[in-house]
């Protein structure tokens, strides 16, 4: 399956790692899709999302590919708290309110995940799922949230902060899919991937 060509719609670094944990080696080509939505749901939200990201670089791909069939990866992650979307922060005030938010209990992760198989240009296949985990963050002090603040690490991710970083001491428990919370929910996406190599074929 690693002979796929995988295109990964994303400039994020850690789902092109993830996809390199997979054993791939994924060409990145960042989608241009705009991202505004009234959608209030997360889960509907980050599966619009993905949609929209994979179908705007699957059909939009490089003269190179025009003979090849490829499969291009999109995906969307958000933090929810009580269905509450927390997106990116845009300033200290906000990650702290979100920091706020989180700590001391659980609330949810979801990852949007669309899979496109193009044939010499064309879409041919076309799966949509999403992941759900659940998180449950220790009881945070002014102190520590000061603290992770002035890290700077807040600032790029959603719900203010990466599983896979500083923050990680502050995580009691996860149910679910650790990679999910990284950013792409490696396990769901291998069957994908799997499936549409049978189809290939």
């Amino acid at each position: 399956m690693n002979d796929m060509i995988i295109i990964l719609a994303s400039a994020s670094p850690r789902r092109k790692e993830l996809l390199e944990l997979m054993g791939f080696e994924p060409v990145i080509i960042p989608s241009n899709a705009d991202e505004a939505s009234d959608i209030k749901d997360p889960e509907a939200l980050v599966l619009e999302l993905s949609k929209r990201k994979c179908r705007d670089v699957a059909g939009s791909l490089p003269e190179e590919y025009s003979d090849k069939t490829v499969i291009v990866v999109g995906a969307d992650t958000v933090v929810a708290a009580d269905k509450m979307i927390l997106g990116k922060p845009h300033g200290e005030e906000e990650a702290r309110a979100m920091l706020e938010n989180i700590s001391g209990r659980t609330h949810q992760v979801l990852t949007g995940v669309s899979v496109a198989c193009v044939r010499s240009g064309k879409t041919t296949a076309f799966e949509s799922f999403s992941e759900k985990t659940d998180v449950k963050v220790a009881q945070l002090s002014k102190e520590a949230i000061d603290g992770y603040i002035a890290t700077g690490e807040p600032f790029d991710k959603a719900g203010a902060y990466g599983i896979q970083g500083i923050f990680g001491k502050y995580v009691e428990k996860i149910d679910g899919d650790y990679y999910n919370v990284v950013g792409l929910p490696i396990c769901s996406l291998n069957k994908h991937l799997e499936g549409m190599k049978n189809e290939m074929q």
